[in-house]
């Protein structure tokens, strides 16, 4: 999808015109269509208030594919380092020898443990006001 049928679709999800959003952003109404019918394309400035604005990513408006979030990645890190810490060091089961299978078996487990946990803890510390792991 262009850019310019992003800004369009988002513009009339805030039902605005096109004179109300080059108000809001700095440019004409004639710049606005410029960029939703593909005559123009927006300046990097201008990409940079328009995501402001929507409450977008540049990327999503220049439809490139999103990245994860960064909390997405320590999330990520978090998991990693918490299956390091139960399952690699040191962790015993039964006669202290430990299958590949019983490993991926524990895996999952731990990682279904570490997401129940996380996304309690999250929601508990968003009605708290902040939120660290």
């Amino acid at each position: 999808m262009m850019i310019g049928n992003k800004i369009r679709d988002l513009r009339k999800e805030k039902k605005l015109s096109q004179s109300e959003l080059g108000k809001l952003i700095g440019v004409s109404q004639t710049t606005v269509t410029a960029w939703e019918t593909g005559r123009a394309e927006p300046a990097s400035t201008y990409i940079k208030k328009l995501a402001d604005f929507f409450n977008v990513s540049a990327d999503y408006l220049l439809g490139r594919p999103e990245k994860k979030s960064s909390s997405e990645d320590q999330k990520s890190k978090d998991l990693k380092k918490f299956l390091e810490d139960n399952l690699d060091n040191g962790m015993t089961f039964g006669d202290g020898k430990v299958t590949q299978e019983d490993r991926e078996k524990l895996e999952i487990a731990l990682t279904q443990i570490f997401y129940r946990y996380y996304d309690e803890m999250k929601k508990r510390n968003e009605e708290k006001g902040g939120f660290k792991f």
